[in-house]
């Protein structure tokens, strides 16, 4: 039966309601209140885990868990994937491609609500420190939209009668507080998960600033760069309490500072936009409470968890006035290195000293030794004089710890940063000169990979060229004095 003009009309009214109502949800402008975007987020992420699990297993007859989305944000791991588990990711992130849609969308209307900065959404992607962040939007309340009740400061009830009103006395606990809080965190992590992951190096830091601003704050408002000096400070002083407690070495924290700064820098702008939002006295409590628990527990998920290892790879190379033969010779074994003038070693870290080797060919054992230890390679390639690919069975600590004390031994010095291959390839150039090219496969234990990489690659890179080079001066020497010889 045909449909009446007067029932047409009144379908496409129904249907201009429908969009208009849709519209207004994803318009950033439109008022979000803490309640409705948690029941948001709950009722999205209990669909997109669902979905994920029926695609895995009605697709591709597989399992999917709760831990697999962090297994899944590590870059390296994905690269590394084969063909078919690949397609299997790219499918999953196809599917999560509306969901991250609506929660970005979701998180923009509640930072417009609560008149924090936009670019606070990129948050929303960052592992580990997503979860905090997205719950502490849903807990926060406005003066006016969330209560309905006139803005005040804090009253000293609860944690605000151990926060001294003066700046002087409530920066002193606001970065003591946050700096030993840190400190025994970082013990916990040493001495029982062992583990250097997420949860140490974004997490951990993203609290500490969010709580050193948010305490110096919670009598009185501060200027973001009081609280980013206050946040530092904090930094400073586990930074101090990990040397004295023989918990790490001054080179490990110097590394790690980049990124613990940043990250606590981020933690800190957070706390000081927050110290203009009213909190109920049990949501402030409360949100403290969870911040502080959350770190032993998301640190014992990701030990629980252990996302694969990728395998990484550095290559450094360079150009030697000598045949391919005559390089070859200083290639399989050399002599003593003159001692290290690079700074990068005076620091500690594991240096080459000489080369030797027990037998010919395939099955010859090379040793490495280094300032720390011995590396064994047994050959699996002698391709002379072009290629020597050997692997590596022992692999000494890769330094030894800056530290008040004489000898220290951080969980991360063993196992953590492990040589698994390495080769030396030689190409013979058009002029007779040769180029050598030295190629290290290791594997690190540290996350976020990328950040670790960029460290591990300049310190391999180091290592090559202290070899490369005095390789180069053998062979370049040997090769003038047959060739003065000759003439």
């Amino acid at each position: 039966m045909p449909m009446k003009s007067k029932d047409i009309s009144k379908f496409f009214r129904k249907g201009d309601r429908i969009l208009n109502h849709l519209r207004k949800w994803f318009q950033i402008s439109n008022p979000l209140n803490g309640r409705a975007y948690a029941l948001i987020g709950f009722i999205a992420f209990g669909i997109k885990y669902t979905c994920d699990v029926l695609l895995a297993k009605l697709i591709f007859h597989r399992t999917w868990h709760l831990w697999d989305y962090v297994r899944g944000s590590n870059a390296f791991y994905l690269w590394d994937l084969q063909k078919q588990d690949a397609f299997f990711f790219a499918s999953m992130l196809a599917l999560a491609i509306p969901f991250m849609a609506l929660g970005v969308t979701m998180t923009l209307r509640r930072l417009n609500t609560l008149k924090l900065s936009p670019w606070l959404v990129l948050i929303f992607f960052i592992p580990f420190i997503n979860v905090p962040f997205l719950l502490g939007l849903a807990c926060m309340q406005t003066s006016t939209q969330d209560t309905g009740l006139p803005y005040h400061w804090p009253t000293r009830k609860g944690i605000g009668a151990l926060i001294p009103e003066s700046g002087l006395a409530s920066s002193l606990v606001a970065f003591g507080l946050t700096g030993i809080l840190v400190t025994a965190a970082v013990a916990l992590n040493s001495t029982t998960f062992k583990y250097y992951g997420w949860g140490l190096f974004v997490f951990l830091p993203f609290i500490q600033g969010l709580l050193a601003a948010w305490l110096y704050g919670y009598h009185r408002p501060h200027s973001f760069g009081e609280c980013w000096i206050i946040s530092m400070l904090s930094c400073g002083l586990a930074g101090i309490g990990l040397i004295a407690f023989a918990l790490e070495g001054a080179i490990c924290i110097v590394m790690a500072s980049p990124l613990w700064l940043g990250v606590a820098t981020v933690g800190a702008y957070i706390g000081s936009g927050i110290q203009e939002i009213r909190w109920r006295s049990i949501d402030k409590n409360l949100s403290l409470l969870l911040c502080v628990c959350a770190i032993p527990f998301l640190m014992g998920a990701e030990f629980a968890i252990r996302p694969p290892v990728p395998l990484l790879r550095a290559t450094s190379t360079i150009d030697i006035h000598a045949s391919s033969e005559t390089v070859w010779r200083h290639v399989v074994a050399f002599s003593d290195l003159p001692p290290p003038k690079e700074w990068v070693f005076e620091t500690g870290l594991a240096f080459p000293v000489r080369a030797r080797i027990q037998g010919r060919g395939v099955g010859a054992i090379r040793h490495c030794e280094f300032s720390t230890g011995i590396f064994v390679e047994p050959i699996e390639i002698w391709n002379e004089p072009l290629l020597l690919r050997f692997s590596v069975t022992n692999t000494p600590a890769p330094m030894e710890e800056m530290s008040l004390y004489s000898h220290i031994e951080p969980p991360h010095l063993h196992g953590y940063m492990v040589s698994k291959e390495g080769q030396f390839l030689l190409k013979t150039l058009p002029d007779g000169s040769t180029r050598l090219e030295g190629t290290t496969w290791y594997e690190h234990n540290l996350w976020p990979a990328s950040y670790w990489q960029l460290w591990s690659n300049y310190i391999i890179h180091q290592i090559h060229m202290r070899v490369l080079r005095h390789i180069k001066t053998l062979a370049e020497n040997e090769q003038q004095n047959r060739d003065a010889y000759h003439r």
